[in-house]
């Protein structure tokens, strides 16, 4: 048993350096992108069942570091803002019975402004559903093999990166050309409200009060 949880850590910790390489490099062109203003809400999300709890100051914590931390590459000469509001999340709990590997989510609208316009580019939210990603570290669930500041701040990176990865397909937001036969991927729609939530194979009833909250 000690051998193999020296084995998963080491894992970890290999995957942990792994995740996002790409911040290591020069980021892709994305015309005269510079990062304004970054801006996070959290002021009523909707929490999932058999969740850790994380508080709108914790979230706007985490996402402002992510955020900042993939666009803050960028030396254009126009500025953009970008404008999240997380809706909901679960942090994966441990301990959960009958689960086999409780997962975290987040769910967020994201705006993007012209600063000089001083008008948005994208009119609704465009929304997103950031899942963990499939690594050692979540191969026996997160809530096992990390606490909820971890799983939240994994969670922010993931968003800022499906973020970055909407905009550079609008080349045409930032002063370049339009993608022709461009079509948007629709995220997937969940209900929070099932997420994580282990049933009794006996009565088919969900299981609501786990032995363990974990912190």
């Amino acid at each position: 048993m000690y051998r193999f949880l020296a084995a998963l850590a080491l894992l970890v910790t290999l995957s942990a350096c792994g995740d996002f390489k790409d911040l290591q490099e020069a980021p892709e062109p994305m015309g005269d992108f510079l990062l304004g203003h970054n801006i996070v809400v959290a002021p009523d999300p909707v929490p999932g069942p058999l969740t850790r709890p994380a508080t709108e100051e914790e979230w706007q914590e985490s996402i402002t570091a992510a955020i900042d931390e993939r666009f803050g590459r960028y030396d254009g000469d126009h500025y953009y803002h970008i404008a999240v509001k997380v809706e909901g999340f679960v942090l994966a709990l441990p301990g959960i019975p009958l689960v086999a590997n409780p997962k975290s989510v987040m769910i967020a609208g994201v705006t993007i402004w012209d600063d000089e316009t001083q008008s948005k580019i994208n009119e609704e939210p465009k929304r997103f559903t950031v899942f963990e990603r499939a690594s050692p570290e979540t191969f026996l669930s997160s809530g096992l093999t990390q606490n909820r500041h971890t799983q939240r701040r994994n969670l922010a990176r993931n968003l800022a990166k499906k973020i970055h990865a909407w905009m550079l397909k609008h080349p045409e937001w930032f002063g370049g050309e339009p993608i022709e036969g461009l079509v948007e991927e629709e995220e997937p729609e969940i209900d929070l409200s099932t997420v994580n939530v282990p049933v009794d194979p006996e009565t088919g009833e969900p299981i609501t009060d786990p032995a363990e909250t974990g912190s």
